[in-house]
């Protein structure tokens, strides 16, 4: 049976396209915001034949954005097969499209805090006996998509035995259902009401994955990701993203509320460890290392101080926080003993070669990764109030995380973890931030990888 997929889906050997270092550009002078955008996938992006600048949700955010900032927009077009070698030559400074949160895109460049919710479907002919999710399953099957994007991973990951027809631009896909023997094409929750107001009469099966949408930016962005994202939560907090939401037609889901913003960064973190596993098994290196947990541990006490100094605000007791902490570790933990297990233990590489990629992956895209979502959850649990905590349910929690497969001792550990941050009373910011004392400090939140 097809399993239900939240948010991303990583596929080994499959990778971006590289085009070598590049450094940022310095930020025009003109004030320029340099924004990626497909222009041919509504909700997000459409740009029409002979308009100027393309409409949706993605670019009403952009202009909102840029505007809150005194900042002009210079839309910069993509196709999504070349969308991840754009952003590492830093052709914009950031994407807005309707970009999909997964694994290899978290290593490649760095998220916001999420924008919206989707969901993979597929459509049929509506006289078509595919009906379900496990009739889309059947050897032969042909099926269009969108040739580059997330759903062409989802349709080859979850459809091994179908034929799978890349199309060019998302908005020919569509066409080619009925033609050369297409029986299916594959678009989203949000696409999917377009196309079948084109179409009358298609029938819809799934969703197949559950996934969010944020922008995105290149690696080096830190400062435009935190001034972003800052802007993202006034926006929810004071209504303006539910009313573009509401424009476009989107889930009412507010992605950006400071508890579900914390809980998506927690399962965003998660999805790098089937990366950090795979790396781990190249190496011959262990799951388990309880030096590496410690100082995971005090780096993580130490970034959530820092956080509370950047913004003013008490720090939860060291306690609650390294409870939080050990939790997720031992989540991460699971999830990658659970993909090893998963695995034929006899067919690990270990050829000098393979093990020196192995490290740089994980030194060099998978670490940094890490430390920067460790970093985001540090000012996420500084900033969401007490009584927002214990609002969290443990519902809550095993719906957000819920690709992962994650027994539920873990799911409760997680719970009871994040209810005990908000139980105990916060200590008062000290007058200076502790400087981080050596490389360990850095590594704020990083579950033994």
């Amino acid at each position: 049976m097809i399993a239900c997929i939240f948010v991303g889906l990583s596929i080994p050997g499959c990778r971006g396209f590289d085009p070598g270092p590049a450094k940022p550009p310095a930020e025009p002078v003109t004030g320029t915001l340099r924004v990626g955008t497909s222009g041919d996938y509504p909700p997000f992006s459409h740009w029409r034949s002979g308009d100027v600048e393309p409409v949706g949700f993605s670019v009403d955010v952009a202009r909102a954005y840029a505007t809150g900032r005194g900042r002009s927009v210079e839309w910069v077009r993509f196709r999504w097969p070349e969308l991840t070698g754009d952003l590492e030559r830093h052709r914009f400074d950031l994407v807005l499209s309707g970009v999909t949160v997964r694994a290899d895109r978290s290593v490649a460049g760095r998220f916001s805090l999420p924008l919206t919710t989707s969901g993979a479907v597929a459509l049929v002919e509506g006289s078509s006996d595919l009906r379900t999710p496990s009739d889309l399953e059947r050897p032969g099957l042909q099926l269009a998509v969108n040739a580059g994007g997330h759903l062409e991973r989802v349709a080859r990951t979850l459809l091994a035995e179908a034929r799978i027809h890349p199309v060019d631009r998302n908005e020919n896909v569509l066409g080619h259902l009925g033609r050369s023997g297409i029986e299916a094409v594959m678009t989203d929750t949000l696409e999917a009401p377009i196309w079948r107001s084109k179409r009358p009469g298609l029938r819809v099966i799934g969703p197949l994955t559950r996934d969010r949408k944020a922008a995105w930016f290149p690696k080096a962005s830190a400062t435009e990701i935190r001034r972003f994202d800052d802007w993202l939560i006034r926006a929810e907090a004071e209504g303006l993203l539910a009313d573009l939401r509401r424009t476009h037609g989107l889930p009412e889901a507010r992605t950006a509320d400071l508890p579900r913003a914390l809980l998506a960064a927690l399962d965003e973190r998660l999805s790098l460890m089937t990366g950090v596993a795979r790396a781990k098994r190249t190496l011959g290196a262990a799951v388990e290392d309880p030096t590496r947990e410690r100082r995971v541990l005090d780096s993580a006490s130490a970034a959530v101080r820092r956080a509370a100094v950047r913004n003013g605000i008490p720090a939860p007791q060291d306690g609650a926080i390294r409870r939080l902490y050990r939790a997720q570790i031992e989540a991460a933990k699971w999830i990658q003993r659970n993909w090893l297990d998963s695995r034929n233990p006899g067919a690990a590489t270990a050829n000098t070669a393979a093990q020196t990629s192995a490290q740089a992956n994980l030194d060099e895209s998978l670490r940094p990764a890490l430390i920067f979502l460790g970093d985001r959850i540090a000012t996420l649990i500084v900033r969401t109030t007490d009584d927002r905590l214990s609002n969290l349910v443990y519902e809550d929690i095993a719906a957000a995380l819920t690709r992962h497969g994650l027994p539920e001792a873990h799911l409760h550990a997680l719970h009871e973890a994040l209810a005990g941050i908000a139980t105990h009373d916060r200590s008062p910011p000290p007058s200076k931030s502790r400087r981080p004392s050596n490389a360990h400090d850095a590594e704020a939140g990083i579950p033994t990888s």
